[in-house]
Order: C-alpha cells, then structure tokens, then sequence
C-alpha cells in the first residue's frame, strides 16, 4: 500500500540499519512499491562482538535482506571514511536514519552516545549538504518514567533514552537555525511484527510470547500483568509514519504508537486465539519493580495532524498478520535451533 502521492522512482533513498527490523521493512516497502527506486542500504551487519550485559552491539542480520535487489554497504555510521563516501559518491534525496544502539539494557554509554548522537549530526550535515529530506528513529524510551507522553515531557531513565533525547535537541537546534530540508524524528513506542526476530532477547514479547506457545510451554507472565500496559504498535503503521514524514507539514519530533495502551495479557489471549492452542498462563513475581515501566500510551494528536498519520492496525489485527511469520520462524529458526 502506497502511503504518499510522492513518485519515489528514480529517487535515491539511504536506509541506514538497513538490516535491523524496521530498516529492512523500509527497503522492501520501497522495493514493492517503487521499483525503479535506487536504495542503499547500509548496516553495521552483526559480528560475534558483545556489549559487558553479554548482548550483540550489532543485530543486523543478512536474513532480514533476503529478497533485497538494491545496493548493500556493510559499515559502520561512526566511520569518517564511509560518511565521506556517502557524501561524495551519492546524491541522496531522501535518507531514512534507524541506525542505533537500541539495546536498553547496555551500559556502554561512550559508544551510546558516539553512535546514536555524534553519528547523527555527522548524516544530518549529508542531508543538509544533499538537500535530501531527513527521517530518523527517535524513541518512545525518552518518556522513561514521565507519565505525560507527548513531547516536551521527556524524562530517560537509561543513556539509550538519553540519547535519543540529544538527537531530538540537535534536531530542534538545526530546525531554530533554519534549514532547506524537512527533519522529523519518530518516537516509536512498542513495535512488533516481521523482520524483528534475529533482534534475540530485545525482540517484542508478541514473538518470544508466540515461540513459546508453539513449543508446547506455558508462557509466563508479571504478577499483575492485566495491568502492566504499553502501546504496541504493529510495524506496518511504523513503515506508514516514515513514509508519512517525508512530506511533513511541519518538521519536528513526533510520537509513533497507536495511542492504546494494550496488556501483556492481551498478547497472549490473542496469541493462543489466533493458534488456536491454550496452555494456559504461568504468573511469576516481576523482578523488575521500581525500574520498570507498568504504562505507555503515546499522545499521537500532533502526528495525526502534521503527518496526517492514522494507525490501521489494532493489536488483534496486527498479531493475526504476524501469525504466519511467527509460525515459519518457528519451524526454520527455533525448532532447529
């Protein structure tokens, strides 16, 4: 589905994180619908590097390209020499930035800080430089224990949050200075759906809760978990807000959600519905009380009005368009290993 009148045939499109979960839905959302389109997607693809928590620093994964006939750069955002070729050997019209650290739970906060903030304005001046349009991930993770969720009310509680606030600030700073291009930030809230399984642990609990029900176990659940709420949002409405933000009314920084704040309870009641498999539910102490977050709900009024943003899917109908992929991933990824 086309979410713009803007022709993007022929336009040269830079996906950064081009291999993660929602860069790769981005580049065959471009491939589907605009063939003649020319994207190059760049990733940090995954080595067997860890952070100290024992997590991968990269996810990007090949399988998530599978399919993918445009042009592949296997770099790093933080490199000087590749971010001179990028700005010398291209012409970009549209750059679409998702590179990041998104592990949370990292503790890394030099390289934090280095790859989400520093390397952000270094392809921010790119974009300046190209006239290209600028659209990157910002995160539902800046709001950390506010209770307003709506921008200008953020509040991180862990540096990956704290970045993207920094990312946020040098965006407004480039916006007040004054600028030829559009630059929105998206502050994506809980995004499921396919492309996100080779994120390991960080993957959403709509997987991890769906492998488990498959494999015949009992998924476990917080004590309290009817009341433990985010916004879920189903990745086809995020690949729909970076489409949306490419011809913003207004540029600036906008919430991504659906703003329905929705159970982890409900996950599973959807989950073992749509698979038509009840192994009942496990309740175990959450030992997380006191650093976790019990409610999310985005305030998407702004990104209604400036994106002309509207969330299609609700959870149910975002879970049963996953289901397919849940199950083959099943048989391919997780039985096997």
């Amino acid at each position: 589905m086309k979410y713009t009148d803007i022709d993007f045939n022929n336009k040269n499109i830079l996906i950064t994180g081009a291999a993660g979960f929602i860069g790769s839905n981005l580049c065959f959302y471009f491939q589907e619908n605009y063939p003649e389109a020319n994207i190059i997607a760049l990733d940090c693809f995954r080595s067997g590097e860890t952070f100290s928590n024992g997590n991968l620093k990269s996810f990007g994964h090949f399988k998530n390209l599978i399919g993918f006939n445009g042009q592949v750069i296997s770099g790093d955002i933080n490199d000087s020499t590749l971010l001179e070729q990028l700005e010398n050997s291209y012409k970009f019209d549209y750059i679409f930035h998702q590179a990041a650290i998104s592990d949370t739970t990292a503790l890394e906060q030099d390289i934090m800080i280095k790859t989400n903030v520093n390397a952000y304005e270094d392809l921010l001046k790119i974009a300046i430089k190209h006239n290209a349009n600028m659209i990157y991930a910002s995160s539902g993770a800046t709001y950390g224990d506010s209770n307003r969720f709506e921008v200008g009310y953020e509040s991180p509680n862990n540096v990956y949050g704290f970045s993207k606030v920094m990312m946020d600030n040098i965006t407004y700073k480039y916006l007040k200075k004054g600028v030829d291009i559009s630059i929105v930030g998206l502050k994506y809230f809980n995004v499921y759906g396919p492309r996100e399984f080779y994120k390991n642990k960080t993957a959403s609990m709509v997987v991890q809760f769906g492998h488990q029900i498959l494999n015949g176990s009992t998924p476990k659940l917080f004590e309290g978990s009817d009341k433990i709420l985010r916004d879920f949002i189903y990745i086809e409405d995020v690949v729909q807000a970076n489409i949306k933000a490419c011809s913003p009314k207004k540029s600036g920084v906008y919430n991504v959600g659906t703003g329905k704040a929705r159970s982890f309870e409900d996950i599973v009641n959807i989950l073992q519905k749509e698979l038509n498999i009840d192994n009942g539910k496990e309740y175990i102490p959450n030992p997380f009380i006191g650093s976790y977050q019990f409610f999310t709900q985005a305030n998407i009024d702004s990104t209604k009005e400036n994106l002309e943003y509207e969330p299609r899917f609700s959870m149910e109908e975002g879970i049963k368009a996953y289901i397919p992929q849940i199950k083959e991933l099943f048989e391919t990824e997780v039985k096997k290993g």
